[in-house]
């Protein structure tokens, strides 16, 4: 919450919003309304002229953090210039704002930060959650993004300097989504930090002591729950956001059935990639039901995709029983097996009969897969023998790399595509460059971004107001995306197309909301017709 600086002694002290600040586009009207006439420079800039100076200084940045700060500045400063510039070139701009250098951004956010974006809520805040929510100047908040920072993309635990996740998804929900910046409410829930670096490091923005776990935690979660949907009601969507696993599923499991929330790491990756997977039938000509599983990890986001892969297998007709036969997990621990010690919950519904088996190689070569998925954030997991087996044993091999950041990438889709000599269909959780092989052909690896997804399902949502998130969403989610990504059986896996990343989210609300209309079991009708809907 921004105010105007240099008034005069006489002028009228106005309370002004970041997302009202536009200036040197304020008009000489504006300007001795708000009592800055003379405080800024005669000529008017329209915004274009602004967006102009903005990239100009833009291209003289040497790295993308840097590219970075000079961004989320411009969103402290001028929030419709902010969106102005985001808009003009998602794909551009959302590496910067998102995967991959918000990861870098947050490792080093102790350094760049500038100014606090969101609401920070401590373990210490128990009973007054309420009264700190009333700090916050908005009071229509529709969507709110949470995390607290345990596990940030394949980074591990940044503490407080993990803000700037929600931070940057937000910005999506508005660029990508169209809801009003205003209505987006970015937290951290600070609990401490088992990051023993980040507890030396005397730049370090949150609680200096190790995360409080237990009942205390959860009373913090239950509390704020509560006093997020007493303030902003119960049709605000609550996004739960890089939690660590022991908290991921079951707090998406305790909350789903009462609040308007998901889990974006369980659910929205497995959204976008069975979308990819989906994709990847139209060049297999197959059905999801003859695909054979491997995923180089158990997390969040395994088990999320997991189960929309047996959803879907359900829908073309195979019994449950079968659809989870044909899933198979490596952990850090080997190949997820009946009788091996110590599997989660979680774990237990992916444990076949089989030998135990340490190596993603030895598994790969035995178990034959169509299609390996990696989100366990092993830089380099899928080695040049695991591709090149893979291509021995399937035409049209699926090799979907989708940990961020680029860093941890499982492989490269040069190596990909140049191990399977271009018959590899590949997907990445982070942007890769066109690959071009000896021969001329030319590819362009496809990105499995959640981005596609939660701006759409936020914005649905929210507009039909909805009460809970039902699992089916999600399938609905993932067709929707994949019947409008740009397709090449030849050149690509799937390219989405540039130009439609607003009008997918859209596209995807759309879609959302006909459902909810068509089946109003999970919705507020009132306030449906109330927004229009």
């Amino acid at each position: 919450w921004a105010y105007l600086s240099g008034f005069s002694e006489g002028a009228a002290r106005v309370d002004c919003s970041v997302s009202s600040l536009q200036g040197m586009a304020f008009s000489l009207e504006e300007r001795l309304q708000l009592g800055i006439h003379g405080l800024l420079p005669p000529c008017f800039l329209s915004q274009d002229v602004q967006v102009l100076r903005f990239l100009r200084n833009y291209e003289l940045k040497k790295d993308d953090l840097d590219r970075y700060v000079f961004l989320m500045g411009l969103q402290d400063r001028n929030e419709k210039l902010f969106y102005r510039v985001l808009t003009s070139d998602i794909e551009r701009f959302m590496p910067i704002v998102y995967t991959p250098t918000v990861g870098l951004a947050c490792q080093q956010y102790g350094l760049t930060f500038r100014r606090p974006r969101g609401l920070f809520i401590t373990i210490h805040d128990r009973s007054h959650i309420s009264t700190l929510l009333q700090s916050w100047p908005e009071k229509d908040i529709r969507a709110v993004v949470v995390t607290d920072g345990e596990r940030i993309l394949g980074l591990g635990d940044l503490g407080c300097y993990g803000m700037g996740i929600p931070v940057g998804k937000l910005a999506l929900y508005t660029a990508c989504g169209g809801m009003p910046p205003q209505q987006c409410l970015p937290v951290m829930l600070d609990v401490g930090t088992d990051n023993e670096e980040l507890l030396k490091d005397p730049l370090y923005i949150g609680l200096r002591h190790k995360r409080i776990r237990g009942q205390a935690y959860d009373e913090l979660l239950d509390e704020f729950m509560k006093a997020i949907t007493d303030r902003y009601g119960v049709n605000c969507l609550i996004q739960f956001e890089d939690f660590a696993n022991i908290n991921a599923f079951r707090l998406l499991s305790k909350y789903r059935n009462k609040y308007l929330t998901f889990n974006d790491d369980i659910q929205g990756t497995a959204a976008v990639a069975v979308a990819g997977l989906l994709a990847a039938l139209r060049i297999t000509k197959s059905k999801m039901c003859n695909h054979t599983i491997v995923f180089q990890g158990a997390g969040e986001a395994a088990m999320g995709i997991a189960e929309l892969i047996i959803m879907a297998m359900e829908k073309e007709g195979l019994p449950r029983e079968q659809c989870i036969k044909k899933i198979w997990m490596v952990d850090s621990k080997g190949l997820i097996v009946k009788g091996r010690d110590h599997l989660t919950h979680e774990k237990e519904r992916f444990a076949h009969e089989h030998a135990q088996m340490k190596k993603l190689e030895d598994v790969v070569k035995e178990l034959k897969p169509t299609a390996i998925i990696g989100v366990a954030a092993i830089t380099g997991a899928f080695t040049e023998k695991i591709i090149k087996a893979m291509a021995s044993f399937n035409e049209r091999p699926i090799i979907f790399a989708l940990s961020n950041p680029t860093s941890k990438a499982e492989c490269t889709a040069e190596q990909c595509y140049t191990l399977t000599e271009g018959r590899g269909i590949f997907a990445s959780g982070s942007p890769f460059d066109l690959v071009t092989l000896p021969d001329g052909r030319k590819f362009y690896p496809g990105q499995g971004n959640n981005a596609y997804v939660f701006p759409g399902v936020g914005l649905g949502v929210t507009a039909c107001a909805m009460r809970h998130i039902p699992a089916y969403i999600f399938l609905i989610t993932a067709e929707v995306i994949e019947s409008l990504l740009l397709f090449s059986s030849r050149e690509s896996f799937f390219s989405p197309a540039s130009r439609t990343h607003t009008s997918l989210s859209t596209w995807l609300a759309c879609c959302l909301i006909h459902q909810s209309c068509t089946y109003p079991v999970y919705s507020d009708q009132s306030v449906m017709l109330s927004n229009k809907c």
